[in-house]
């Protein structure tokens, strides 16, 4: 069994965003329940509706008429409906959809959520088929008994979740396992937060599974799709920054090799189609779309390529100089592009989402520019932002550089 698509945290954390007048957050709320209610493989249904019927619609319906006039009704009504939307074994693996709806979510309203103490955000968290791993020894030995010298760190990207490394039947991290004799931790986060936010906090969960890992590690490898290569230098370099306080896993890292992440940046609110593109990983939590106007910090970050705290704004990100990796930390960098080879178009566009030079770390101004080796960087073409996921030319990459 898995655990139910919607849970009753989640719909009441949903009516808790409408309370704080996020507009229309109700509608939105029952659409992507109607949507995923009337999913062809769950009911046999065709065409999701946006309305949901009987009992259920009706809450929905009164939620609308009192939410601004009594805030907490809506999480009365909806706690209501608890016995029959959780799940009664927290063991039980989480559900893909549901996942997948509430990380979107966060990507696009996570810093509310966190601010607003909402049910729905997503707590930064190591995680292995998407249960929580304990950061103690003895604890993290009984939930990853086949434990390697070989650690690899992967971090998802915008409005994503650890599950979808999973795509098209395909898994690096699963692969790298099979092949290398890796073994894989996914990070789970909101990815809604700023960027520099998410980093600090990972630095710190680095030390605790560093120090924790059931064998001597050998080798640390950390890949990042997207934001999570951010994210993922966000957290090295802040580790470096503490490390005179303890933490020793900065030093440790081997390897970081990132896939469309846009080091110079990624035009998401100039060209609205990004996160747009991003939901579509999650077809029933197309509804959130309508929210595409709203800006998280995360995707503020994003679309600057920024990995540190900015209080001067969006210039003063921009002004910043390139934070480079350790000196002993090899650093990796593939670019997809949808064009063929030699297509200057596809350069421009590259995956859809990031430009072939953002993903390369290039840039016009010497000091913004990322310093990765040539011969570790590669574009891929005829691939998109999602498909570097699945990609077999990406995975060949990760085989021989890490080998």
């Amino acid at each position: 069994m898995t655990q139910p698509l919607l849970q009753a945290a989640d719909l009441r954390g949903a009516a808790r965003l409408t309370t704080d007048a996020v507009a229309g957050l109700t509608s939105l709320v029952e659409a992507m329940h109607a949507r995923i209610a009337s999913l062809p493989r769950l009911t046999g249904a065709t065409s999701p509706d946006e309305r949901t019927r009987g009992l259920t619609g009706l809450v929905y319906e009164t939620v609308r008429g009192v939410t601004h006039v009594v805030g907490g009704g809506a999480e009365a009504l909806l706690a209501w409906l608890a016995p029959a939307l959780t799940s009664s074994d927290p063991r039980e693996p989480p559900h893909a959809e549901r996942e997948a709806v509430v990380a979107a979510l966060n990507g696009v309203l996570g810093d509310h959520l966190a601010a607003t103490d909402n049910p729905l955000a997503i707590p930064m968290r190591f995680r292995r088929a998407g249960h929580g791993l304990s950061l103690e020894r003895f604890g993290l030995r009984s939930r990853v008994p086949d434990a390697t010298p070989r650690l690899l760190v992967l971090v998802h990207g915008l409005c994503m979740n650890d599950l979808q490394w999973q795509r098209a039947g395909h898994d690096h991290g699963d692969a790298l396992a099979r092949e290398l004799g890796y073994t894989p931790v996914y990070l789970h986060y909101n990815s809604g937060l700023s960027i520099s936010t998410n980093g600090r906090i990972m630095a710190q969960l680095m030390e605790r599974l560093y120090d924790a890992w059931p064998v001597p590690i050998e080798r640390l490898v950390m890949l990042g799709h997207s934001m999570g290569g951010l994210v993922a230098r966000s957290a090295i370099h802040h580790g470096a920054l503490i490390q005179r306080g303890g933490l020793r896993w900065p030093a440790r890292v081997d390897d970081l090799v990132t896939l469309g992440t846009p080091h110079q940046g990624a035009a998401l609110e100039r060209a609205g189609h990004g996160v747009d593109l991003l939901l579509s990983a999650a077809p029933y939590a197309a509804p959130l779309a309508r929210l595409s106007q709203l800006r998280s910090a995360g995707i503020n970050d994003l679309r600057l390529g920024n990995i540190l705290s900015s209080p001067g704004g969006d210039q003063g990100a921009q002004r910043n100089p390139q934070v480079e990796l350790p000196a002993k930390t090899r650093g990796f960098a593939v670019a997809g592009s949808l064009g063929s080879p030699g297509d200057a178009k596809g350069k421009l566009l590259g995956d859809g989402l990031v430009s072939v030079a953002s993903a390369l770390g290039h840039h016009a101004q010497a000091d913004r520019r990322l310093a990765i080796a040539s011969e570790r960087q590669a574009v891929v073409h005829d691939t998109g932002h999602l498909d570097l996921l699945s990609s077999a030319e990406v995975f060949g990459l990760l085989r021989q550089w890490l080998t």
